[in-house]
């Protein structure tokens, strides 16, 4: 039996004005509109990271990973949403909050998705953009008909990639 040799880490992490901004790609053989209904849609999105309940047009709704055992709900604030390619939205968990934005595009058949997270302080990199890794990963395996489930963040993400985003600074 073979194992499945580890993800390599992807992100980066740029200086843009007096802040920093997490950036993450990954590419999907699928239209634009498909990919936007993976990230935007509760059943869709229930496969890989978590469902949200209440109702988008009104600018809120409430988070709920599934990934993770123990998650309480989070209030996710909709800054902008273009569909099929845009989507931005505060995540607020406590007194915390985080800029998430998504961003899809579409050439030739293949739809790249871009997260960023902006204003990330540098520091949390470490810890934070594993955890991203790991849950963009198993957007790409719902996607492309394998199991998110296989996924294992502990063996793969962290603290594997803790040296390599310890480097982005």
């Amino acid at each position: 039996m073979t194992s499945t040799p580890a993800p390599a880490p992807t992100g980066r992490l740029e200086q843009r004005g007096e802040g920093h901004v997490l950036l993450l790609t990954r590419a999907f053989r699928a239209p634009v509109e498909d990919v936007w209904a993976a990230v935007t849609e509760p059943d869709r999105l229930a496969r890989w990271i978590g469902t949200f309940t209440g109702d988008p047009a009104a600018g809120r709704v409430m988070f709920q990973m599934t990934a993770e055992e123990g998650a309480t709900p989070e209030e996710m604030e909709i800054r902008e949403c273009t569909p099929p390619h845009t989507l931005k939205v505060t995540a607020h968990a406590g007194d915390d909050h985080w800029l998430l934005d998504l961003e899809l595009t579409e050439n030739n058949g293949i739809t790249t998705l871009t997260f960023s997270q902006p204003g990330i302080d540098p520091a949390a990199a470490e810890n934070i953009g594993p955890g991203w890794e790991y849950y963009l990963d198993r957007l790409v395996a719902a996607e492309s008909g394998g199991d998110p489930s296989t996924i294992d963040f502990e063996r793969d993400y962290y603290p594997a990639m803790l040296e390599y985003y310890q480097k982005q600074l």
